[in-house]
């Protein structure tokens, strides 16, 4: 994975020194100040305070050029999420600019869902349409996620899973369509090496072997090039492109080839200042090698629809060898690496209206948010067609007229018809495909010139929403028959919605009245009942979606009178433990220990919620704490847990705890997890030295991560299971045996 250099607050605001006024910084430096006030006190997984990530995401944003609008909103991003602040103070002292992307990053936590797949399809749908408003939402949403990836190592294997899993389907697709590769790839990278390790690791091993000769390879052929390039006058610059594990192992996966056959590892880059130079460039290469066929690309006359530019020639290099070799202008190599940020850099004062191009059009991806948000109601069969349409691999058709239309991989030409106009797709009948008849199923190739036939007396088919690959077209026939069959949906939408009601002890009469339709259609953004019932019926917006806007008062007014009295019995307990310690104490009597899971005993208090804490992960044997939290119950700390502090004591909620039958090193667990953190000089197999010596020693390891500094210094996190606090000091004094490890110490993390 990619080096990761953390920026200080103050580099923050020296790179946007750069291009800001003295007024603009101070508005920046506000945001900081508000956002740093806010989490005070808040850790994250890491025991970093938490202030740190929303400067990484301020930093990333920064270092894109973006307006003070959008750094400000990357200081403030969890705010209204993990703090205290609502949105409206984020818009009293900042904006409605920065509230708005602040509100489009925020997740949904009010609403009660049935699984957590429907509230993750929410809260992107959210962000996707808050983007498809104002771009700058994403920005900062990729630059939360690029720190959030390069600190995953902080959280527990299953979470990692996930989270790589989400950036892998979500956020490096949208970091790719907006053309931002310095992003795009990182994700893929970080993503790929916690959802497939051992690939990943052996495609590091295999770049290693021969790093030296291709690093020799490349030096040899920029050296001729040089000498070629020279000759034309121009000026340029050349160096060698790294190639990204992801891209590496995707070609090897998807092209069925072997490490060694993958032409583009060895690749050269020429930067030069215009488009007759990169044409000039490309024919003294072409003069200098011989080219290979079928690997030439021409990016800058047909660009790709993030706005990438660029030529792409493959050629037999030096001792017979395959090189590639890409070819840019200055503002393409911006573009290429940036995308929007590019596009939309804040030195060319363009940020209002963001979501319009350089050339004034809307992107495709955002015209396709936004028409997918009309036509799918239902969160998850939006993100559905998202990644179906928007996130999948393209292919590009022509009209007979030479215009360009792009549509997903495996679309047929009833999609084509369909992007085309939706008459154009409810009329058709045939097509002709380079002046040959298909049928309306013919799958499209990268090329094709499509011809549409039509009948104006020509209606849909319902077997046509089998045929279609695009949400867009299948959209448009489910329109069509939803029209036709509108009266029942409308009744069956009504009945879904008062049987949810009725199942939980409501009055669907009561809560179905004007004024809360009203509500709902403002929330749903439907003109009327009838049409809100309708996709309700048809299935395009979720009853169950509906119920929980309904309820929604009621459910929170509920909820907030549970807390209250969930916290009052916690903190009634925990004062009423520390009272029975006093009066133990002073009169010598003793207090019954009753027995919690974990093997915690507490003394004389039964009746609470009981969790170890994740930051010190204590185990038997440590000495221990109990701390009441507020909602949370008891959690157990050991003593010397960094965030035991002295205001928690004087506030009462810290309580006697100890293990169970500790004297014998026994308890009602099996395991505990404890967290380890081992320094070595870096050398071949000293990590699988340290996994062997490990299954010698523990029945379980959940989790085994490292890096390695400038110094060549190896720091390896490994999360073990143990029975005590002598089984892991044993662990820890045979794991400096092995050859190499300086240093082995228990985690605080």
């Amino acid at each position: 994975m990619s080096k990761y250099v953390e920026m200080t607050h103050d580099q923050v605001i020296d790179t946007c020194r750069k291009y800001m006024n003295d007024e603009q910084i101070a508005f920046v430096e506000k945001a900081y100040e508000f956002a740093n006030k806010a989490h005070a006190g808040q850790k994250r997984a890491s025991g970093q305070p938490y202030i740190i990530h929303p400067t990484q995401v301020a930093g990333t944003l920064s270092t894109l050029g973006l307006d003070p609008d959008t750094i400000a909103a990357g200081f403030l991003h969890d705010t209204v999420e993990d703090t205290p602040v609502t949105n409206d103070d984020i818009k009293e002292n900042f904006g409605e600019d920065v509230a708005f992307i602040v509100d489009g990053v925020t997740k949904l936590n009010k609403y009660q869902y049935k699984s957590h797949q429907e509230f993750l399809a929410e809260n992107h749908r959210k962000m996707l349409i808050a983007m498809a408003q104002d771009l700058r939402v994403i920005m900062v949403k990729l630059a939360d996620r690029l720190h959030n990836m390069h600190t995953l190592q902080h959280l527990r294997p299953d979470k990692q899973r996930r989270i790589a899993s989400e950036t892998m389907d979500i956020y490096a697709p949208l970091a790719d369509r907006l053309g931002i590769g310095t992003i795009k790839w990182e994700l893929e990278d970080m993503s790929f090496h916690y959802l497939n390790p051992e690939a990943y690791y052996r495609i590091v091993s295999l770049m290693d072997v021969k790093r030296s000769q291709r690093e020799k390879y490349i030096s040899d052929a920029i050296s001729v090039m040089k000498d070629t390039l020279d000759g034309l006058g121009i000026k340029y610059e050349i160096y060698g492109r790294p190639k990204h594990i992801y891209s590496i192992y995707k070609k090897m996966v998807n092209k069925h080839k072997d490490f060694d056959e993958i032409y583009d590892l060895l690749a050269i880059r020429v930067i030069v200042k215009t488009v007759r130079d990169c044409y000039a460039v490309l024919g003294a290469v072409h003069t200098e090698w011989k080219p290979m066929p079928g690997r030439f690309k021409d990016y800058i006359a047909v660009p790709k629809v993030n706005g990438y530019q660029s030529l792409h020639t493959t050629i037999i290099g030096p001792g017979g060898k395959p090189l590639e070799i890409q070819i840019r202008t200055e503002q393409m190599h911006e573009v290429a690496e940036y995308g929007v940020a590019a596009h939309w850099a804040y030195k060319r004062g363009n940020f209002t209206g963001v979501q319009e191009s350089s050339s004034g059009e809307k992107l495709d991806m955002v015209r396709e948010i936004l028409e997918l948000k009309d036509e799918t109601k239902d969160a998850g069969e939006f993100m559905k067609s998202v990644k179906s349409d928007i996130f999948s691999d393209r292919v590009y058709v022509f009209t007979p007229r030479g215009e360009v239309y792009e549509l997903p991989k495996g679309s047929v030409t009833l999609d084509f018809a369909y992007a085309i106009h939706t008459q154009v797709g409810s009329h058709a009948v045939g097509a002709k495909v380079n002046g040959k008849l298909v049928p309306l199923d013919y799958k499209l190739k990268n090329g094709d010139v499509i011809e549409i036939m039509t009948q104006t007396n020509a209606t849909p088919s319902r077997d046509w929403m089998d045929m279609v690959k695009t949400s867009r077209a299948r959209n448009k026939i489910r329109r069509y028959f939803r029209a036709l069959d509108r009266d029942d949906s409308i009744e069956h939408g009504k009945q879904e919605v008062a049987d949810l009601l009725r199942e939980n002890g409501l009055n669907a009469r009561e809560f179905m009245d004007k004024e809360h339709i009203e509500n709902l259609l403002e929330h749903f953004n439907y003109k009327t009942e009838d049409e809100l019932f309708a996709a309700v019926g048809f299935g395009d917006q979720s009853a169950m979606g509906v119920y929980n806007r309904l309820t929604f008062d009621i459910r929170c007014n509920e909820e907030i009178e549970k807390q209250k009295k969930r916290e009052e019995a916690i903190l009634n307990a925990g004062q009423q433990a520390v009272q029975e310690k006093k009066q133990t104490k002073s009169n010598g009597s003793s207090v019954m220990k009753i027995k919690h899971k974990n093997g915690v005993m507490i003394q004389g208090v039964s009746d609470l919620m009981l969790h170890l804490a994740k930051c010190c992960n204590p185990v038997p044997g440590d000495e221990i704490i109990g701390y009441v939290t507020k909602g949370r119950g008891v959690t157990i700390h050991r003593t010397d847990c960094r965030n035991i502090t002295k205001e928690a004591e004087d506030q009462g909620r810290l309580i006697d705890v100890e293990w169970e039958n500790v004297e014998e090193g026994e308890s009602t667990r099996a395991s505990f997890n404890a967290n380890i953190e081992i320094f070595g000089y870096n050398r071949g197999n000293l990590l699988s030295d340290v996994i062997n010596k490990l299954k010698s020693l523990t029945s379980n390891i959940n989790n085994i991560s490292g890096k390695v500094n400038d110094e060549n210094i190896a720091h390896i996190y490994v999360t073990v299971a143990v029975k005590n606090a002598q089984q892991l000091e044993d662990i820890l004094g045979k794991l400096r045996d092995i050859p190499d490890v300086y240093e082995t110490k228990r985690s605080d993390n």
